[in-house]
């Protein structure tokens, strides 16, 4: 199995065997590559439907070269724990940080959030966020407030009062449950228009599906997050308490 870098070529090949629809899986067989390695190579410049072989190519460039021989900036960063590939590890999270971008996260909130969920701690003050991330104070200030008001992350103070950022294991249960919730406005206002359109006309019936649909994906999502929401909280290994 080559190892290295993707060449341009190999780039052209991944660029075809999407355009062809065909799996990430057969593209890493076709070019004798780890399944790993083509997905990674494909979200981290624009996912499937976005990816360009010669923009990823010079993308890639400019990213090593950024990552020469540097001068470390202020406090050099602890080496990885549990024996982890440092490098390895930089480009899952920006892997990670792409799928988060692609679902509808604003970039740097995605930065933010990542960083913070591929911490142990699952947690990070503004000072190691600006280190880590290589922004400035108030671009991590920015990111946290609109996380906040998402509910996303928590600040806590911590034994020398510095504010710290906080992802919580019970975050993907709560928005679950936000997305149910903002279903309902939407659920009420469509029927509020069979009403206004006269129910048995065509645009009233099309409401009224839209308003039976969202009920019932509601109402099966709040069921699921709360059937598995101890699943936020088991250590690996553990089974569920209704296991046999």
């Amino acid at each position: 199995m080559p190892g290295g870098r993707l060449t341009q070529q190999e780039r052209q090949q991944i660029a075809t065997g999407l355009a062809d629809g065909l799996a990430y899986a057969e593209i890493a067989r076709r070019l004798d590559r780890p399944t790993s390695t083509i997905t990674r190579e494909v979200m981290r410049n624009g996912g499937p439907a976005s990816y360009r072989a010669d923009l990823a190519h010079r993308a890639t460039e400019r990213r090593t070269q950024r990552r020469g021989p540097a001068v470390p900036r202020g406090p050099q960063a602890p080496p990885p724990a549990h024996g982890r590939d440092a490098g390895a590890v930089r480009e899952y999270e920006e892997m990670f940080t792409t799928v988060l971008i692609q679902a509808g996260t604003p970039k740097m909130m995605a930065r933010v959030m990542a960083c913070l969920y591929l911490t142990d701690a699952g947690s990070l003050t503004a000072s190691e966020l600006v280190q880590r991330l290589q922004v400035s104070p108030a671009s991590i200030s920015k990111a946290v407030a609109f996380l906040e008001d998402q509910g996303l992350v928590r600040r806590e103070r911590d034994e020398r009062r510095r504010d710290r950022y906080v992802v919580d294991d019970d975050v993907w249960f709560q928005a679950m449950i936000a997305s149910a919730r903002a279903n309902e406005r939407i659920i009420e206002t469509a029927r509020q228009g069979v009403g206004v359109l006269g129910a048995g006309t065509p645009a009233a019936v099309r409401l009224e599906n839209i308003a039976r649909f969202l009920d019932f994906v509601s109402e099966s999502l709040t069921r699921a997050a709360e059937q598995a929401r101890e699943v936020l909280h088991t250590k690996p290994g553990t089974p569920p308490d209704d296991a046999p």
